[in-house]
């Protein structure tokens, strides 16, 4: 059975870059038979990938586009700004919300078309009141995705997905878009909403999710989805899921059949939720390697393998790196040395000492001065009375 993968260790929640951590090498666990062309599956909190075939492969995401757009959106503009739609917007084909040219809509609203009921529609007029104009909204994106996100294979052409040769990502990039979008709370309550009423200028149904493991057959945990299909980019599934503490994303892309890209995301998630779980190391945790003492800098946290046992190893140069058999080192970072932490706590108690100290003199000499003004007001009126007395006789 080839290895499973994880990535090096993460601090919670890294957010810039938000890419994800680079893992030891590409293969796939035989065991899970595939169907997709490419895959991946990542720890949400941590970032590391716990499974990828062909994670860095270019691939057509169809629209899986439509999440990045979305968090484009929600970090560059305010979501109950009004939106007037065009006669480009309202004539985009494919999937829609069958919006009407001069529609006042919200963007919000559009949002929601676009997340919910991948409205191709939605997504064009998003772009167009964002930056002027598709083309425009493609160039700033790729930069965006760039700088804000930290991917850096991905290259779009559109906000929709809709079919273009030059608009390429992997599936690694995917995910790390997700998850940075998840941070989100108007990202996530909209990608997890099952159904929503819609009354459009010309149209008022119920929207419901395309992702049939949120509502038809629904999988304990996914909390959110969003799916994909043009001919040439085959079906394309983005999936997130949470259960006891562990939060995972999967991306499955190219598969000729929607059942299979399904079947091939149940089997990551089955996989992940029964052999990984999220591990921490306290800030302060002690190590010793020789005569040397060592400890934690910050609170870190790293996802590894329940069936296998975890060691934990200090080397020569005061780095902890653990590991797992078969899987060699997983995680690594570097150690304080304990006597540098006492010689800091020792230099802020020094200094805090000092301030005492100084503060005490200062409190002592601001009970001085008023004393010794009372000394001297007292002896100027007893020379005053004095003074007084003498001038009788």
């Amino acid at each position: 059975m080839m290895k499973r993968f994880i990535a090096l260790l993460a601090l919670a929640v890294a957010l810039t870059p938000f890419s994800l951590m680079a893992v030891k090498a590409e293969a796939a666990d035989a065991d899970l038979s595939l169907s997709s062309e490419a895959a991946v599956m990542i720890d949400s909190e941590t970032g590391d990938i716990l499974y990828q075939k062909q994670a860095e492969k270019s691939m057509y995401p169809a629209s899986l586009t439509k999440m990045a757009t979305a968090v484009y959106a929600i970090e560059n503009a305010n979501l109950d700004e009004r939106v007037t739609v065009s006669e480009n917007a309202a004539g985009t084909e494919g999937s829609s919300v069958y919006l009407e040219e001069d529609e006042d809509i919200s963007l919000k609203k559009l949002l929601q078309g676009l997340l919910i009921n991948s409205g191709n529609d939605a997504a064009v007029a998003i772009a167009e009141h964002i930056d002027g104009s598709v083309s425009q909204f493609a160039s700033t994106i790729n930069d965006y995705l760039r700088e804000q996100v930290g991917v850096h294979d991905t290259h779009f052409e559109n906000p929709n997905g809709l079919f273009n040769k030059d608009h390429v990502t992997t599936a690694k990039d995917l995910a790390a878009i997700t998850r940075y979008a998840m941070r989100h709370d108007t990202f996530r309550e909209i990608f997890g909403t099952k159904e929503l009423d819609w009354h459009g200028e010309t149209w008022d149904t119920t929207l419901y999710t395309h992702h049939k493991l949120m509502r038809e057959d629904p999988y304990d945990g996914v909390v959110g989805g969003k799916t994909g299909f043009v001919d040439e980019s085959g079906h394309t599934l983005a999936t997130a899921a949470e259960r006891d503490g562990l939060k995972l994303i999967v991306i499955t892309l190219d598969v000729s059949r929607k059942d299979e890209a399904y079947a091939d995301t149940t089997k990551l998630l089955d996989d992940g939720f029964d052999h990984f779980e999220e591990s921490t190391i306290d800030k302060g945790t002690a190590y010793t390697a020789g005569s040397d003492d060592y400890q934690t800098d910050e609170k870190l946290t790293y996802t590894h393998d329940l069936d296998k046992k975890v060691r934990q190893d200090v080397t020569e140069d005061g780095e902890l790196e653990i590991s797992q058999p078969d899987e060699g080192v997983i995680a690594s970072v570097p150690l304080a040395k304990a006597e540098d932490q006492t010689e800091a706590k020792t230099e802020k108690a020094d200094h805090n000492a000092e301030g005492k100290s100084l503060l005490h003199r200062n409190d002592s000499l601001m009970m001085v001065i008023p004393l010794t003004a009372v000394v001297i007001g007292a002896a100027g009126i007893l020379f005053h009375r004095k003074r007084k007395r003498n001038s009788f006789f």
